[in-house]
């Protein structure tokens, strides 16, 4: 199991290995995605309310090209619900979840 941006970067390698038994990359919104994110960032004070607001907006703005970019690799875009349901699937035994 990978996780993270960078995850889908490996999807094409596992696939050719017989590895990836799924790769997915999450759709979630954009605006709920940035309140987390900021309210995370605030709480922890990692930077100047300022900055961090203006990088949040900043990675609202980029999140339709990662997302397609990590499609481009091989990654199936999906909510995260449908991919519990997946992977709770293919732990069952149930190859398409």
């Amino acid at each position: 199991m990978a996780e993270g941006i960078f995850a889908a970067e490996i999807v094409e390698e596992c696939r050719r290995r017989g590895l990836l038994a799924g790769a997915y990359a999450l759709r979630r919104p954009r605006g709920a995605t940035f309140l987390r994110r900021l309210a995370r960032d605030l709480s922890e004070q990692r930077k100047a309310p300022r900055v961090l607001i203006r990088r949040g907006v900043a990675l609202l703005r980029a999140e339709p090209a990662v997302l397609r970019r990590q499609m481009g690799l091989g990654a199936e875009a999906a909510r995260a619900r449908e991919v519990l349901r997946r992977v709770a699937g293919l732990l069952a035994g149930h190859p398409h979840g």
